[in-house]
């Protein structure tokens, strides 16, 4: 930073004066930067707004084009509180009967209380056996026989590890007194057995001691009611009867036929009823959220293109921001970003496209709907409410039951419902339509170009780039008005010099004359 020491022998503010002659040509700068600001603010604008355009484009229009987006179905059950279902699209409609013989369980050895309050005890001090002997178990994990060996120098906590890199679940609560067992997963194949070595008596009094041992013979399984044995339970698989054919499965969801089904009780010989039928709910729902996106985004679009202006407002400098408060500065910058695309060309154009599409699409009419007439959206009861009713910025809006207010429709019958219910292809042919022409539309629109980017309505790479080239605009025009400083810095100095040499030789005459 240079420092200038000015205005010694003329006794002048130069620093003043100098400041003033800049101003003028300052403003040129602080235009450029504001301008500059304003393109920044404007490309944000667009990228928030081409965010949204993207996602009606891909999130609900793209699935709109397909079957599958209206194949939607349900199933009633008569007891819900023992099953529940998820209805697929491919589910066949009809009635069918379940019974739910069996519920799978996840095998869970509950042992027996010991004489431990830590897990850090040696297995020696809890009477598993002699110090420094080596113990050992059989266990079997979903059918694999594999051999568990301890000395008991090692703890409960080693015990613990050492179930675990089996693969199952393994835990001592201190507070119980008890070690817990269970397999990760329900069904029969992922159940475990654990057992004493054959003939080994040190291996059968260590499970005693550690109170894991059963007696796996037992078929009443009263284990846990008899003192030091643990509780044991089997893995077990779920059992159901659908429709007379019996199915299994390691947990408690069956996915049959379109159908994943979740028991919750054993039903016996009792049957529940399975009614699977065309959800209209479903389909309306997926028109409806169209709507409520498309809405949204036309709305916006709107707004912003009818905008109020914003002409005489500009970016503020450091020194108009710090003069007001933070609240003056926010309010001053909305209006100026608010504005920012209004009576934008390109938005007009994108807008334009999505309304013509709307009002447009149609397919050939036939018997018993619309009177034979082509099939526009009036034809489900769909319109906007016209220019006049609307309010601001809703006047493109779409309602599925038309106008709410008129009075010729207090009784209104939902015409986009009952179509779904009577005639459900003539539905979802009219929307295949609608959203194709959509999905067409925007994709040209976003088409990749010289000038804008992939999936882009605006034409982002060549903001990009005139937003860069400010940068070396406003590098130049600060030189020039650095070196208009300099040159006014120079001719003061240069007067300053001359100053000095004229007092200096004032003084030389005055010491003459005494």
């Amino acid at each position: 930073m240079t420092i200038r020491i000015t205005g010694m022998n003329s006794g002048l503010d130069t620093e003043a004066i100098i400041s003033e002659l800049a101003s003028a040509r300052s403003v040129k700068v602080q235009k450029i930067q504001k301008d500059q600001t304003k393109l920044s603010w404007k490309i944000d604008a667009w990228k928030e707004l081409n965010t949204k355009i993207y996602s009606l484009y891909s999130d609900v229009i793209s699935d709109m084009r397909f079957d599958y987006a209206y194949t939607k179905k349900t199933t009633k059950v008569s007891d819900s509180d023992a099953v529940t279902v998820v209805t697929g699209g491919d589910a066949m409609n009809g009635v069918q009967s379940l019974k739910i013989k069996e519920l799978a369980k996840t095998a869970y050895l509950t042992g027996a209380k010991i004489d431990a309050t830590s897990g850090e005890k040696t297995l020696a001090n809890l009477g598993v056996g002699a110090p420094g002997e080596e113990i050992r178990f059989k266990i079997k994990v979903g059918g694999e026989e594999k051999e568990l060996k301890f000395n008991t120098y090692q703890n409960l906590n080693d015990v613990v590890e050492g179930i675990k890199e089996l693969g199952l679940n393994a835990k001592f609560d201190e507070k119980a007194g008890r070690l817990y067992i269970s397999s990760k997963e329900s069904g029969k194949e992922n159940g475990f057995e654990l057992s004493p070595i054959d003939g080994d008596e040190k291996s059968k009094n260590a499970l005693k001691a550690l109170g894991l041992y059963y007696d796996p013979d037992d078929p009443l399984m009263e284990n846990g009611k008899v003192e030091g044995q643990a509780t044991m339970i089997y893995g077990q698989d779920s059992i159901i009867e659908l429709n007379g054919a019996e199915y299994t499965s390691s947990t408690n969801t069956f996915e049959i036929n379109g159908l994943t089904l979740s028991v919750h009780k054993k039903t016996g010989d009792d049957e529940i009823s399975l009614t699977t039928e065309l959800d209209t709910s479903g389909i309306y729902d997926v028109i409806k959220n169209f709507f409520t996106k498309y809405n949204e985004l036309i709305n916006e679009m709107d707004k912003l293109y009818n905008a109020e202006s914003a002409s005489k407002y500009e970016p503020l400098t450091k020194e108009e921001k710090d003069a007001l408060s933070e609240t003056e500065v926010e309010e001053w910058e909305k209006k100026i970003k608010e504005s920012l695309l209004r009576r934008d060309g390109t938005l007009s154009s994108v807008s334009s496209a999505l309304k013509e599409v709307m009002l447009q699409t149609h397919i050939p009419g036939r018997e018993g709907i619309n009177d034979g007439k082509d099939i526009y959206l009036s034809a489900f009861g769909i319109e906007t409410l016209g220019y006049f009713k609307a309010k601001d910025n809703e006047k493109n809006a779409y309602h599925i039951n038309g106008d709410p207010d008129d009075s010729d429709v207090k009784n209104y019958e939902d015409k986009l419902k009952k179509a779904i219910a009577t005639d459900t292809d003539t539905v979802v042919e009219f929307f295949k339509e609608l959203a194709n022409n959509l999905y067409t539309t925007l994709e040209d629109k976003m088409a990749r170009s010289d000038y804008s980017s992939p999936y882009t309505v605006y034409n982002d790479r060549q903001m990009a780039l005139e937003l860069k080239e400010y940068d070396s605009k406003v590098a130049t025009e600060q030189k020039k008005l650095n070196d208009y400083i300099d040159r006014w810095y120079a001719k003061f100095s240069q007067m300053e010099v001359a100053l000095s040499k004229i007092n200096s030789q004032q003084s030389s005459i005055s010491s003459l004359f005494g």
